[in-house]
């Protein structure tokens, strides 16, 4: 008895249908998916509202509490000097360095050195020069892999020549800087 139900229901939509044209289906169908899209805008506002109605979440006190006290000047201090290298390691250093390079499959012929000593900040320098030979990827790549295996150095030149165009491996310079301490741990803090 169902079925029969359905299947009049069904013949009845296609009468209405056909006796009301193709323009008018359209329309009614416009009609019902703009009615769809309302409701789901309605539902959506009011989900809106809920989340706007919610309170904020409070910091932690204590979180607030650790930024309220800045590090003293000598804290500072102590810190800068903690990140610096160690003047008897330099050589251990720059053998890094070589190592990084042949990993990255660069040629790397003797570099240059040159060392220096600040006494009014009591940091010494130690200037390393290497002129490098190898593809554009491998040198940027072994750039970054220097400064994140020697955290203490900055990168003061990085060039780059090509005889021609043509040529895939290139002739490039780097020169880095590494800032030392002689005093092991906070023992290079000024007094």
């Amino acid at each position: 008895m169902m079925a029969i139900d359905i299947n009049s229901l069904r013949l009845r939509a296609q009468l209405l249908l056909r006796r009301l044209g193709a323009p008018a289906c359209l329309a009614l169908a416009l009609l019902a998916l703009g009615m769809a899209a309302w409701v789901w805008a309605w539902q959506q506002r009011a989900v809106a509202a809920q989340l706007e109605a919610r309170p904020l979440p409070q910091p932690a006190l204590a979180v607030v509490a650790a930024a309220a006290a800045p590090a003293t000047a000598s804290e500072n201090l102590a810190r800068f000097y903690a990140v610096l290298g160690q003047q008897r390691h330099a050589e251990q250093q720059v053998k890094q360095l070589f190592d990084l390079a042949a990993k990255n499959g660069l040629l790397l012929a003797q570099g240059e050195y040159k060392s220096g000593y600040d006494k009014a900040s009591r940091v010494a320098t130690y200037q390393v020069t290497l002129p490098l030979k190898g593809s554009y990827a491998a040198v940027s790549q072994f750039a970054l892999q220097a400064l994140r295996a020697v955290p203490f150095a900055s990168l003061d030149e990085l060039s780059f020549r090509r005889e021609q165009i043509a040529d895939t491996d290139l002739e490039a310079r780097l020169r880095m800087t590494f800032y030392l301490t002689d005093m092991p741990g906070d023992a290079g803090v000024a007094p």
